[in-house]
């Protein structure tokens, strides 16, 4: 057995096992990071592959939480028997309102999508029924044993981290995948050798939302609570944005390195250090710049090159010309 392999045996024993080992503070903490890897993979579809900056991600983050709340209370069925919902409203969204997104580009394009987030936002929070801008508590959480509340976020919160960077990368092996690669290298390019520069952005628009969508459902339960002010605050939007530039943009591992990062930056800001949430973000910013000016790819590039190879490569080798194949063929008689 490989060392890989070995590696996530280990990996999946400590997850099934993870209730019984650690305390509820680590398994909400280890949720929500894992969550937040989720999100910031789906950001680094649109932006590292696909070539499409948005600035209003948090919408489907909001859409989702509040998709969850509203069918199982209406329902009157446990949250996570509604959870498939979420990521399936956020796709169908999304699928409307890239016709319309997808006419303004680059610049107009992020500002579009922040604006729409805002839109949304604002909606909810006029909307009575969905709680208004106080929001809405989850009461059919008490249809969950109190005692498996924490273990089933924690194993759902897992299966969404690796669907995340699992989907992504057998995403980006197809021929779609390909066709994003192009997309994002030059999209004029792409489209004069016959790809389908539309489609296949929308194709990774769509997923990214319900990618989105999904993580923010499950962060949301497991507050039991859930806000216009919270659910679409652009502070989603600036943590995925933050995990994937420190990490290295355009690469599956760099989300990862920069989740750790992340939460080791915040844990170290606001509980050793004690400063405020402002001083908090200040450090953020400034860690951020330093990484833009000094690894401008991120930080996985460079770990990368000490640790040497390709964990979750997904570049492509060209194939051999015909020519040289010709040329390698051995001689009769030599």
């Amino acid at each position: 057995m490989t060392l890989a392999r070995w590696s996530a045996l280990v990996l999946g024993l400590f997850v099934v096992s993870a209730p019984w080992l650690i305390g509820e503070g680590a398994q909400r903490f280890l949720s929500e990071a894992m969550l937040m890897l989720a999100m910031a993979e789906m950001w680094n579809l649109l932006a590292g592959y696909a070539g499409l900056v948005s600035m209003g991600q948090q919408v489907f983050v909001g859409l989702g939480a509040y998709c969850l709340f509203f069918a199982s209370i209406s329902l009157k069925v446990a949250p996570f028997w509604v959870l498939p919902l979420a990521p399936l409203l956020c796709a169908a969204v999304a699928a409307v309102v890239a016709l319309f997104m997808f006419r303004l580009r680059e610049a107009y394009f992020a500002i579009g999508t922040w604006v729409f987030s805002e839109v949304v936002s604002l909606i909810i929070s006029k909307t009575e029924r969905l709680g208004g801008e106080r929001g809405v508590g989850l009461p059919t959480a008490r249809l969950i044993d109190p005692r498996w509340l924490e273990p089933l976020t924690f194993w759902i919160s897992a299966g969404i981290a690796v669907a995340s960077v699992a989907g992504t990368y057998a995403l980006l092996r197809s021929r779609v995948g390909l066709g994003l690669m192009t997309v994002r290298d030059n999209d004029v390019a792409a489209a004069s050798i016959g790809v389908d520069v539309w489609w296949n952005r929308f194709i990774a628009f769509v997923i990214s939302a319900a990618g989105c969508g999904l993580a923010g459902a499950v962060s949301f339960t497991a507050t039991l609570y859930v806000a216009p002010s919270f659910a679409f605050d652009p502070n989603w939007v600036v943590a995925m944005m933050f995990i994937v530039i420190i990490g290295g943009i355009g690469t599956l591992e760099g989300p990862i390195l920069g989740v750790v990062i992340y939460f080791a930056l915040r844990e170290a800001l606001t509980v050793v250090l004690g400063l405020s949430a402002g001083w908090y973000l200040i450090g953020l910013g400034i860690v951020a710049i330093a990484a833009i000016l000094f690894e401008p790819d991120g930080l996985w590039p460079m770990v990368r090159g000490r640790l040497g190879g390709d964990w979750l490569s997904v570049r492509r080798q060209p194939p051999v010309p015909a020519l040289n194949l010709v040329a390698a063929r051995p001689t009769p008689g030599a």
